[in-house]
């Protein structure tokens, strides 16, 4: 499996109402890089089934934001699950984290 479809696994097992960080899943998979994860992200808006708007940086802050098709698509999404976003970062962040340790095993994604 590429370090791609890892990172898409990964992002695919964000519960709904949480959030993780780029930073999270570059570690998950020991990656060393959270920018390979942003990429990564970047490129699946054409894949529906990938919830990158789950995905926020180390900050809390929707950082990705525009690269939706619009830039208030990943609070809209984010909004929706119940997750409250003011200025473009998750409010109550520390709350809504959550690290793919918490659910996922490390040798299920090659790592």
């Amino acid at each position: 499996m590429s370090y791609q479809e890892n990172i898409y696994k990964v992002t695919k097992a964000i519960p709904k109402g949480r959030v993780t960080t780029y930073g999270a899943i570059a570690d998950f998979l020991a990656l060393g890089s959270a920018r390979m994860v942003g990429w990564a992200l970047n490129n699946c808006h054409t894949f529906g089934d990938v919830p990158a708007h789950r995905v926020v940086n180390r900050k809390g802050e929707l950082t990705g934001r525009l690269q939706f098709p619009t830039p208030t698509i990943m609070q809209e999404r984010l909004e929706a699950e119940g997750i409250k976003v003011i200025k473009h970062k998750v409010v109550e962040f520390e709350d809504r984290f959550w690290h793919p340790s918490e659910d996922l095993k490390q040798k299920n994604f090659g790592a």
